[in-house]
């Protein structure tokens, strides 16, 4: 069974902050949310992850360059 996951548009990526949630990125990638969490855990999500407190965040300029967007960066 295939599940699809939304992923988000070009328009949404150019107007993140500068630090996004572990969701928000894992929607960017269209990876599903237990991945992502799996991923970030073991130091295997694709791009930056910071551990701030108990919650994962992600810096936007990695996410952006993974994606190959990153001529969105201000």
């Amino acid at each position: 069974m295939t599940v699809d996951v939304p992923g988000m548009t070009l328009a949404e990526a150019a107007a993140l902050p500068a630090v996004v949630d572990l969701m928000t990125a894992a929607r960017a990638l269209r990876i599903r949310r237990t991945t992502a969490y799996a991923l970030a855990r073991t130091g295997s999500f694709p791009c930056p992850v910071l551990r701030v407190g108990g919650m994962y965040r992600v810096p936007t300029a990695g996410l952006l360059r993974l994606l190959g967007v990153d001529h969105l960066m201000r």
